[in-house]
């Protein structure tokens, strides 16, 4: 199994935001040089749940930054952007990355109705407008120049430039949460991240990958295959014992959930207007403990075949040396004992 540290830094005060960029930028470059297979970018806006708030301008910053490590989204909110301008946003990332790039992508937020707002965006429109800008983004990466007539826009584009440096393109990533679309992404065969939830809910999300890519007519080996690809998110906070970690770690994570809740509130006071609470993250998905305790979680999860933890180390307001000295235990005790059976295996 693959480890990918989520950097998703909570600033809670306008005046640190741009300290607070400038540990994310850190935290990258220390997760490189410990051999993190990844490091995954979010993207949200108006709130300070995620300071850097462009996921394509910091991983610009990080493919020159870092060396080795892949730089995933998870993930852009494609309703938000002109799909042309993303392909060729994302195309210059390639490059710069020299094909280190994991490309999530969604609709956008579920949750926060601010986000749409202040885009001028009706959120009902979202998931349309994540088909149609998926759509170009693929024509735009695979033709030589086309034209397009959609319900959102009406495009005759010449060729792209720069074309991608990974052929065709970057792999394309879904996240999803409900059983109708894991199912259909199964059917379709296309790889998915999922959000954070307990083991047990994994797994059965898994199963019902797995038994939308039989339904669409996929061989055992193309579906074990498939489900080796899918990243799994989760919170963590590792510490020398387990008291130690819970009396760290949780109230960090606690206060954390606490603060993403805090403008959506404020709408709906405001406005009346909540947008699809059932859906809004809670308290799941943390692993808490020793090295030992947080490598039995995550043996759990590798036991469900799935490719990779996206793990979010710096838990909302957490001073950056808290959680550097959570990841650099992580990758001494942790890792290693997950790098040995893939390395087995392979």
């Amino acid at each position: 199994m693959k480890f990918g540290d989520f950097l998703f830094p909570e600033s809670s005060d306008p005046r640190r935001d741009g300290a607070i960029i400038d540990d994310a930028l850190a935290e990258a470059r220390l997760c490189d040089e410990l051999g993190m297979d990844a490091i995954w970018l979010a993207e949200h806006h108006f709130d300070g749940n995620c300071a850097y708030v462009d996921p394509l301008t910091f991983a610009a910053a990080l493919a020159v930054a870092t060396k080795r490590t892949e730089l995933g989204f998870a993930v852009l909110q494609t309703s938000l952007y002109h799909p042309i301008r993303l392909a060729e946003q994302l195309s210059l990332l390639d490059h710069l990355s020299k094909g280190r790039l994991i490309l999530g992508l969604g609709r956008g937020t579920f949750f926060n109705i601010y986000e749409y707002q202040g885009y001028g965006i009706d959120a009902d429109e979202a998931q349309a407008r994540f088909e149609e800008a998926e759509e170009i983004l693929r024509k735009a990466w695979t033709s030589e120049s086309f034209e397009h007539q959609g319900k959102f826009w009406n495009i005759r584009a010449p060729s792209l430039r720069p074309r991608p440096y990974t052929k065709p393109h970057p792999e394309i990533y879904r996240a999803t949460s409900s059983e109708g679309s894991l199912r259909e992404c199964g059917r379709q065969g296309r790889p998915i991240l999922l959000n954070p939830q307990s083991n047990a809910t994994t797994r059965q999300r898994v199963d019902m990958y797995r038994q939308g890519m039989r339904e669409g007519g996929f061989g055992e080996e193309e579906i074990a295959h498939n489900v080796g690809k899918i990243w799994v998110w989760r919170s963590i906070y590792v510490a020398p014992t387990d008291a130690a970690a819970e009396s760290v770690g949780r109230p960090a994570f606690t206060a954390m959930i606490e603060h993403r809740k805090l403008m959506r509130d404020q709408v709906e006071r405001d406005q009346g207007i909540k947008l699809s609470p059932h859906l809004a993250p809670g308290p799941l998905g943390f692993l808490c403990g020793s090295a030992a305790t947080v490598a039995a979680e995550l043996a759990e999860l590798a036991a469900i075949g799935i490719g990779g933890a996206l793990m979010q180390f710096r838990l909302g307001a957490m001073p950056y040396e808290t959680a550097a000295a959570s990841i650099e235990l992580f990758m001494r005790e942790v890792a290693p004992q997950f790098r040995a059976d893939r390395e087995a295996a392979e």
